[in-house]
């Protein structure tokens, strides 16, 4: 994941305008509050990148742990967000300090296929422990082994052409096709789960999940989990 980490934490073409970030981050936001079962809830939010509408999801909770592993990305997230008393940012090793039994919901989205298997059941054990009983994790943006670069492609301009950023998009994917992204992608991968398997990763570590319906994100292709730890 390091590699990852490094790439994410530099001036990087992921986002091909303002506005696709802006629409991207929105989104998840608005997925993810879907999720949040209480004003009184404690949530994680494990991997957040920018987070850049972390607020409206602290106004629906009590409050919002923002953990992210890339230094220069934690420090825009305290410098936007550490006015707000219900949002606390942290590191990923900082969550080793989060009491057992803690947080309401967790949620880890787009994250896994950046991870080994191993630092992605090390992620899940620690979630087992500071997840209450009756808990949710929310495993979003699962890539599936059956479905390619070609369907994210798509996925993107279906998105763009409906939030107005179309021009932008086609240039973004040309400047991305050259950038330091897919010779990542190439050289590293990224890590794919059927369905079956992801369910059974995390029976492995605990928990008893099934599918949602629908993805969290913006590509229908790719999996959403919901786990509770079992007893």
């Amino acid at each position: 994941m390091d590699d990852w980490i490094d790439y994410y934490d530099s001036t990087h073409t992921i986002y091909v305008s303002k506005l696709h970030r802006d629409v991207h981050f929105r989104v998840i936001a608005n997925d993810i509050l879907a999720y949040v079962p209480s004003p009184d809830a404690v949530v994680l939010d494990y991997s957040c990148g920018e987070a850049l509408f972390a607020a409206q999801v602290a106004a629906a909770c009590q409050k919002l742990i923002l953990a992210e592993p890339a230094p220069g990305v934690r420090g825009r997230l305290t410098a936007r967000f550490g006015p707000n008393p219900k949002i606390a940012v942290r590191s990923l090793d900082d969550l080793q300090q989060l009491p057992d039994r803690s947080v309401d919901l967790a949620v880890m989205i787009s994250v896994a296929q950046y991870m080994t298997p191993a630092e992605l059941d090390t992620a899940f054990a620690l979630m087992r422990r500071v997840l209450k009983p009756g808990g949710r994790l929310v495993l979003g943006d699962i890539l599936r082994p059956e479905v390619g670069a070609a369907t994210d492609v798509m996925a993107l301009l279906r998105l763009a052409a409906k939030n107005g950023f179309l021009t932008d998009a086609l240039w973004g994917l040309a400047r991305t096709a050259l950038s330091d992204y897919w010779q990542l992608r190439k050289s590293i991968g990224l890590q794919r789960y059927a369905e079956a398997d992801m369910l059974a990763k995390l029976k492995a570590a605990g928990f008893q999940a099934s599918r949602a319906k629908t993805n969290i994100g913006y590509n229908p292709a790719r999996m959403t989990f919901v786990a509770t730890p079992r007893a």
